[in-house]
């Protein structure tokens, strides 16, 4: 068996980056069920904040399967940082009294508050785990991820592969409408009934 440099982390690295990736992966699903049950397409700046969601995702998921590096955490916080420009811009574009913003709000809020929120948390999250991370080289290969790790990973990459599909859906390969009410692909053509 070949071995390969990794980084070892804290004990609790792999279950929290784990729970961290799955309470990701409840945010995207949960936009997602939303879009559908409710026929709101996202606008461009909630794409630029699920892809936002997707790579900081990636970082988590790095995290996971090969083992906790402070290159992970970049990607995790970096991606963070842009999702939070993206809701933050969104958040002050409708920031104005009697502004309706965009899109239903759930408890009383509109999702880019919510995604401005958990954008925040997560970078918080990154920063105290790496206060308590101990990274040592070592070299042999990580253990296997549990079952639940597996399924939090893959549901993940599902997610990230429906929502992609679905922004294609609606844009195509052009610029998204600014305000989108309905999917460029799946609009009947010209003279179908």
């Amino acid at each position: 068996m070949a071995n390969y440099s990794t980084f070892q982390g804290h004990p609790l690295s792999r279950p929290l980056n784990c729970l961290a990736l799955a309470g990701l992966c409840g945010v995207l699903l949960f936009a997602f069920a939303w879009q559908i049950h409710f026929n709101e397409p996202p606008c461009p700046l909630c794409l630029l904040q699920r892809a936002a969601f997707a790579m900081a995702g990636v970082g988590l998921l790095l995290n996971i399967r090969f083992g906790a590096s402070p290159m992970h955490y970049g990607i995790t916080i970096i991606s963070a940082l842009g999702g939070l420009f993206a809701a933050g811009r969104q958040v002050l574009l409708h920031i104005a009294p009697g502004d309706a913003g965009f899109g239903g709000p759930f408890l009383g809020l509109h999702f880019y508050t919510w995604a401005f929120i958990a954008f925040a948390a997560l970078i918080v999250f990154c920063g105290v785990v790496l206060t308590f991370e101990r990274f040592t080289q070592h070299y042999a290969p990580l253990p296997r991820a549990g079952f639940a790790a597996a399924l939090v990973m893959w549901l993940f990459l599902l997610l990230t592969a429906a929502n992609a599909l679905s922004t294609t859906l609606e844009c195509g390969f052009g610029p998204c409408p600014d305000d989108p009410t309905g999917y460029l692909w799946l609009s009947p053509g010209p003279g179908t009934k």
